[in-house]
């Protein structure tokens, strides 16, 4: 499945401006340490995990920033759930890449 950029953007300029309080991803991305990171690009690539993961995946998600090997240990594993939750993790990151970059 492809995700159009513009159609991306289209979602996402329908959010609403930052929350007061940030997301789990974009609270994950700051606290990284990698270098470039900023708020706006956090923020964008949370608004990105708004639209494409549950609250759940969220949270699992934010874990890969802290630990990089937990992403590929669940990107290996050969249960359904790991497998499901792997292409919708996809999903959020080509979505993030179209829209953030």
């Amino acid at each position: 499945m492809t995700v159009k950029p513009l159609a991306i953007a289209a979602v996402l300029a329908s959010f609403s401006a930052f929350a007061a309080e940030a997301g789990q991803i974009e609270r994950a991305c700051l606290s990284s340490g990698r270098p470039g990171v900023t708020r706006g690009l956090c923020g964008c690539i949370q608004h990105a995990a708004d639209i494409t993961l549950t609250r759940g995946d969220q949270s699992r998600a934010a874990g890969f920033f802290r630990d990089p090997h937990r992403a590929q240990v669940v990107r290996q594993s050969d249960r359904r759930s790991d497998e499901e939750f792997w292409r919708r993790y996809q999903l959020f990151g080509d979505t993030a890449a179209a829209y953030c970059s």
